[in-house]
This record gives C-alpha cells, sequence and structure tokens, in this order.
C-alpha cells in the first residue's frame, strides 16, 4: 500500500536547519530520493535560510542560468507532485517547496490549468509558449532587421519605421539596449515599493517614459512597442525563477542580433537549445519528453489533455516499482 514517506536532513554548519525529504513510497523512485539525499547530506555550508538557497547548492549544474528544481508555495501543487512520483523537499521556516525531478516545460504549467475545461487549459499553455518565444526574440528581431536586413519589413511599415527612427540619434543595439535596461528599472522600483506605489510607478513610469522618449527623438516608437510586447510576454510564464532568467538571455540575444544579424539570432537560439539539452535534474534530461522522445509524455506538457486521456504518470518521475494508477491533478 502506497503511504507518504519522509527523511529528516540537517544541513547548515550553524544554522543547523531541518530539511525534510517527502515522497510516496512504491510510486516515487527510489533512485531519485537517495540522489537527493545525498546531496543534503553533503552540503558544506553555514547556513542555508530558504528553499531558494538550497536549489543553489544541490544543482546538477550551478552555473547555469535556467533553474533546474521547481519551486513552489501552493499546497496543491506539491501535493501534485507527489502523485506523480517526484520528490519534494522541505526546509523548516521556509515557504516553498522543492520538487524534482524536474524539466525545462514544467516551468511553464500552472496547477490552474487543472481546474479550467481542458481546452481552456491547453489555449492557456500554448500560449505560455508562444510568450516564451516573444519575450526572447522580439527585441532582438527589431534590432536585427533595422541594422542588417532591412529588406524584410514590409514597404508601408518601412516607411514608417524609417520617419519614425530619422531623429534617433543612437544605432538600433544601443537603442534597444537602453530600452530594455529602463523597463528593468522600471520593474525593480515597482518591486522594492510598497504594492499600491510600485504599481503607480510602474504604469506611470513607462507611460511617461516611452512617449517622452519618442517625443524627444530619444527612441522610435516602434521599438517600444516591441519592447513593450516582451516585458508583457514575460509575465505570461509562471515561474519567476524562469522568467528572470529569460528576461536576462533577451539581452545576450539582443548584443548577437546587433552583431551579426538574423545569424547571430540564430546562433543564440541554437547555443540555448544546445545547452538546455545538456543540463540534468538529479541526472534526469532536462528536456523530457523531446529528448529523450516520449511522444506519450506530450498530451500532458505541449497540451492539456482530458483527464481520461491522461492515464500514466511523466516518464521522468516514473519508477520501476510503479503503480499504475490514474493520474490525479
Amino acid at each position: 500500500m502506497s503511504k507518504l514517506e519522509d527523511e529528516k536532513v540537517t544541513v547548515g554548519e550553524i544554522t543547523k536547519t531541518e530539511a525534510y525529504v517527502l515522497y510516496i513510497k512504491d510510486i516515487a523512485n527510489m533512485d531519485y530520493v537517495r540522489e537527493l539525499t545525498d546531496r543534503l547530506i553533503n552540503i558544506e555550508t553555514d547556513a542555508i535560510y530558504d528553499t531558494n538557497m538550497l536549489i543553489q547548492v544541490i544543482d546538477d549544474n550551478p552555473n547555469s542560468i535556467f533553474p533546474q528544481f521547481l519551486t513552489t508555495e501552493r499546497p496543491d501543487a506539491a501535493v501534485s507532485k507527489l502523485t506523480d512520483g517526484r520528490v519534494l523537499c522541505f526546509i523548516d521556516g521556509s515557504p516553498s517547496v522543492i520538487s524534482a525531478p524536474t524539466s525545462f516545460f514544467e516551468f511553464f504549467t500552472s496547477s490552474d490549468d487543472y481546474y479550467q475545461r481542458w481546452v481552456i487549459g491547453t489555449a492557456t499553455r500554448l500560449l505560455r509558449y508562444v510568450s516564451f518565444l516573444i519575450t526572447i526574440t522580439f527585441t532582438a528581431l527589431y534590432v536585427s532587421v533595422t541594422t542588417f536586413h532591412y529588406e524584410m519589413i514590409p514597404e508601408n511599415l518601412l516607411l514608417s519605421l524609417t520617419e519614425s527612427r530619422s531623429k534617433v540619434p543612437f544605432p538600433p543595439l544601443i537603442e534597444a539596449l537602453l530600452m530594455e535596461t529602463t523597463i528593468e528599472l522600471l520593474r525593480e522600483a515597482g518591486a522594492r515599493l510598497p504594492t499600491k506605489i510600485g504599481q503607480t510607478i510602474g504604469i506611470v513610469g513607462g507611460i511617461v517614459i516611452g512617449q517622452s522618449a519618442v517625443q524627444a527623438g530619444f527612441t522610435s516608437n516602434i521599438l517600444v512597442i516591441a519592447v513593450a510586447s516582451s516585458a508583457i510576454a514575460s509575465f505570461v510564464i509562471p515561474s519567476y525563477v524562469m522568467s528572470a532568467s529569460i528576461r536576462l538571455i533577451r539581452f545576450g540575444l539582443i548584443l548577437l542580433a546587433g552583431m551579426l544579424g538574423n545569424f547571430g539570432l540564430a546562433l543564440g537560439i541554437a547555443y540555448i537549445v544546445i545547452h538546455l539539452s545538456g543540463l540534468t535534474s538529479l541526472g534526469t534530461s532536462y528536456v523530457t519528453p523531446v529528448a529523450p522522445f516520449q511522444i506519450t509524455d506530450w498530451k500532458d506538457v505541449f497540451v492539456r489533455a482530458p483527464f481520461w486521456v491522461i492515464k500514466r504518470r511523466p516518464t521522468q518521475s516514473d519508477s520501476p516499482n510503479k503503480v499504475r494508477n490514474k493520474m490525479r491533478k
């Protein structure tokens, strides 16, 4: 009979923080339980205060910009991960919990997908993937096209773009970097200020600075649209940690697009794909179910299929001694 099990580990030489590894016996893969427990035991640091701090010392690849463990503060999401066969880790005093192993695509799913009709959940999930592409490529594509590839712009739009950029004293690369930096400054200012003031600063600051920059010839109005669209799209991604990583990637792609055009943009995207393919989470592939290819898992990764279709647990967290119960979210 499956039952909830836990293992206690003390981390931090000074803080002696209590960490608990939770899993469901006969459903979770015990190899993952032992691997996570061993990593916790082998931590050599003075203090651990939070699960997000703990993740950085147990990552498979700590130098990667991408998070390799999922964290959540929602009890329903944590229970869902347990029934999927994943292993959880709690830290005393921290409001969030770690789920492992994790795939890249798991950061684009939300518990709310399962509380709506499957058609709506699928549409919302697909929208997140589209938002991901917009976030990393929209501004970089603007820089690439306006610097090297004017022939890609339709004639009617080209006239408007030429008129808009006629007063801008900066090349597209510098113009885009300045606007992206301004957006990040507004974002950080809004996050650090009290809620009501932060919202006001974000809205008023964005409108005033954007409008004034265009009128002063500091930037083109089309770039303002591109930067604003990229910023809005980044908020669609449910995981804040993944969203922050993607925003930083955007700067690298802008630099490559400004120096090498579309070739640089394609080179940057190719490097991201190669890097993701080489990452692991508790020793499992980070891009499961794309590599290794598991078509049966696609019905709950890229789409949210009806519950009667989702009959197996994710391959990444499956166990040799698995209990074949129908998955429930």
